[in-house]
This record gives structure tokens, sequence and C-alpha cells, in this order.
């Protein structure tokens, strides 16, 4: 390794670190990829040591005009981290001080690693935020692509995985396609929460040199700075946060995924996959696996154990920094990278999926599913809810016993079960009066169903317009 000289931190040691501390010192290469947001807290610096005049005009210009050609070299893959490299801090150091000379060194001024670090990851997850948004959108406008293909899709809707009620099948689309919409709505709140900048914090107890926080803060695209040196590089909150909304993210797939499952099997027999999204048997021919609804729905506990462990490392740790809370890049790299896999390879699955309607028409009433029609047509008519329900389970018990469906009582046989079960329930008894009688704003019926998808594709735009309107800086 280098002398101590071309470390950040080695001035009073003797010697440098040995071989195993600088191991697990030293920062993996997936670190690197904070590349551009360093540079982006570096540029701002510049401007900031310039503001109180530790920098002339002309040396805050070749600085910063050093750190954009960094920016670039980097994206290019013309320049990468050297062993020495500790971490991209001093992979930045190196560069500007080699392309520079003394004049690199002199950025140093007035900050830490501390308030570098947390302004880094602040500013990566923001950006990330938008490119989570963007991914997930993807796999949105699948399933809505799906739900406008079935807004007239009577299929069976189920409760304890049991078939409760007929629904549109559109409706179960959606149902998912909003939980979805919620995690999207979470990146929103979280970028609002945690739009201020660290970066000013320096160590702990706030910079004796930068002073104008307000104005390197606006040139990242921050709101402001953080109220507090020391929660500003001691909280990751924001990390745990971000952690959470990915992980609800999988969770939210995970149970899409789990339903294909149940869809693509001989038993179900509702939606046929792609060949280009399923694969088959090593040893049976006639195997068409739901792979990427089993891969993502064992992705979603890799994202849980992630969550865990940042919480994990957070837990009563002291005030201030703590080297501990390096984990925090590893475990937004890794979820992100694993929910990146995940994403795209699901909105295809979706977005090309067969839907058997015949089957799921056929499958709609079994299991007595307009029974809840007949003690609602009861309720109406004067009877208690508590007798009608009474009434109506005696007819599904004598359904049952005759072997017939409820639309296949006859009068007759309806008055043998209650006299108040006149001819007339008859009408309540079919699909399509049970779907057109939900028409309530958030109900099944297909009118209100295609209502809903119309305003749900609007905050979709809205949505990506958020994504696209972000003015900080991106790697």
């Amino acid at each position: 390794m280098s002398d101590n000289t071309d470390r950040l931190w080695g001035a009073r040691f003797k010697s440098g670190p040995a071989e195993a501390m600088a191991n697990l010192s030293r920062s993996p290469i997936a670190y690197f990829r904070l590349t551009p947001y360093d540079v982006a807290g570096s540029k701002a610096h510049a401007n900031g040591l310039h503001r109180v005049g530790l920098l002339n005009a002309e040396e805050a210009g070749k600085i910063i005009a050093a750190l954009q050609g960094i920016d670039e070299d980097f994206v290019a893959n013309r320049i990468e981290p050297v062993a020495a490299d500790e971490d991209v801090h001093t992979f930045i150091e190196r560069l500007l001080t080699e392309r520079l000379g003394a004049l690199g060194g002199k950025l140093r001024a007035g900050r830490s690693r501390n308030d570098q670090s947390a302004n880094d990851m602040r500013l990566f997850l923001r950006d990330q935020a938008r490119v989570l948004v963007v991914a997930l959108l993807e796999l949105q406008h699948a399933l809505v692509a799906q739900a406008e293909q079935h807004t007239h899709t009577i299929a069976p809707g189920f409760t304890h995985l049991q078939q409760a009620q007929p629904i549109v099948f559109a409706h179960h689309l959606m149902a998912h396609a909003q939980a979805m919409h919620r995690d999207i709505q979470r990146l929103q709140d979280f970028d609002r929460r945690f739009n201020l900048s660290p970066l000013g914090a320096a160590a702990m107890a706030g910079s004796a040199i930068i002073k104008d926080l307000h104005s390197s803060a606006a040139e990242m695209g921050y709101a402001g700075p953080c109220e507090n040196s020391i929660d500003a590089v001691a909280s990751r909150d924001h990390v745990a946060e971000f952690l959470f909304i990915v992980s609800m993210l999988g969770v939210n797939v995970s149970r899409l995924a789990e339903e294909f499952c149940l869809w693509t099997s001989r038993q179900f027999n509702w939606v046929s996959l792609d060949d280009g999204y399923a694969t088959g048997s090593s040893i049976m021919p006639q195997k068409k696996n739901p792979d990427i609804a089993e891969l993502a729905r064992g992705k979603s506990g890799r994202l849980i154990g992630t969550l865990t462990g940042i919480l994990s490392v957070l837990k009563a740790q002291p005030l201030s920094y703590n080297r501990d809370l390096s984990e925090d890049k590893h475990a937004v790299i890794d979820s992100l990278d694993t929910i990146h896999l995940v994403l795209p390879a699901f909105a295809g699955m979706v977005n090309t999926m067969t839907v058997r309607k015949e089957e799921l028409l056929r499958q709609a009433p079994m299991g007595f599913t307009l029974a809840t029609e007949v003690a609602d047509w009861l309720s109406v008519r004067g009877t208690p809810f508590k007798e009608a329900h009474e009434i109506t389970g005696k007819l599904v018990q004598a359904c049952e016993e005759a072997r017939i469906g409820l639309e296949e009582a006859t009068p007759a046989f309806l008055a043998n079960v209650d006299a108040r079960l006149t001819e007339d329930v008859r009408h309540a008894l079919t699909l399509e009066a049970a779907l057109a009688i939900r028409s309530g704003w958030n109900g099944t019926a297909p009118a209100q169903v295609t209502a809903q998808i119309e305003r749900f594709k609007a905050q979709l735009s809205a949505q990506r317009q958020w994504a696209l309107d972000y003015t900080g800086p991106r790697g």
C-alpha cells in the first residue's frame, strides 16, 4: 500500500495498516458506483470554499472542471479504482491530485468523510427512487394493459383461497396495481422527507469553514440542509426506510407471483404464459413452469433479509458516526440490484400472458358465489340481515343436497326453503346482475372498474413525470 500521505486519515500514524485491516476497511468495488454523487457533492463544496475565500475563482473553476472530467471518465469506464483507493472519497482525491497537483488537496478543507458518505447515499437514494419508479411503472403499465382487456371478463373472486363472489378479472388485476401504486407513493414520501443535505455537518459538529449550507444544498437539488449536524452524519433511517419500501414492493410482487403460480396450474387453468417467460423440466417434457413468479417470490425473502440486516446494524448505535454505518451501501446496492432483476422479467410475463376467459366464466358461479346476492336481496326487501343470512345458508344446504347451483333453483324449490324466497330472487342470481349491482366507487361493476383504470392511468402519468422532473445529480 502507498505511504500514509496517500490516505485521508494517516497523518498521525507511524506506519500503514496491516494487510488484514486494509482488506476489511477497503470498499468493495460495487461501492464506487457512488462516484457521480461524490463528484456532485465535491463540486458544491468547491463552490462553498470559493464563497468563503479558500479558493479563488480560477482555483474553483479548475477543481470543478477536473471533477467533471473525472465524472465523465468514470461513466465512460476510462478510469477505475486501484487497490490503494480505500473508498470513493480517496479515489476522487487521488485523481484530483494527479490532475491538479497540490490544488487537488485543497478541496478537503471544511468537510469530512462522514458528511461526504452521508451525502453520497442521500443523493444516490433520491436518484435511485426515480429509477425504481420508472422500472415499476413498466409493470404497472403491463397490469393496466391486461386489465383494459378484461373489464367484462367474469371471474371468481376469493377470500381464504375459497371462491367467494363473482368479479371482473380486471378488478383483481387492478388490486395488485393499486398496492404497487402505494409503493411509488412511499418513494415520493421518502424523497420529501429526506430532501435535506448532510453536507456541511463535517465530522459531526458542523464545519468551521463552510457556513452557507443552503447554497450548497440547492446546488445538489435539496430543499435545504439538515437541521442537526450530529443527526446528519449518524442517522441512516433514510436507508432503512428506502429498504422497507423496496422490501414492501418485493412482498407485493411476491403476492402477485403466488397468484401466477396458482393461475397457471392445471387445477386453476386461468392463465397461459408466453414461452419466453416460462421454463421446462429437465426430466418431465410436458412441464411449463412459472419460474419467473417463483424466482420473484424467492427474491422477496432476500429483500426482507437485507432490511432486517440493516435494522440490526442500526440498533443501539451511540451517536455520532460509527463505521458500522458503511454497511448501508451493501444493503442498498444489493436490494436495488435484486429488485431490478425482478421487475423487467415480471413486467414481461404479465404483458405477454394469455387469460382463458371461458374457463374463468365457467368457474365464476362455482362454490355458490351468488349466495350473497340472495342475502342482499332479502335484506333490501325488509328481512333483517341476520335472518337473511340464515335463510340463504339453508338454501345453500338444500342446493348442495340436491346437487344443483343456486341459479338452478326453481320457484317451488325456493319457496320450500322459505316463503320469502319468491320467484323474483332469480333475477338477482346471474353473474351479470351480481357485477352490475356493485356499482359503488370501488366496486367490481365493469363501468366502475373502467373508471378506476382511467383514474389510475392519470396517476401513472403524474408519477412518471415526477421521476423525469428530478433536477438533482444522477449516476
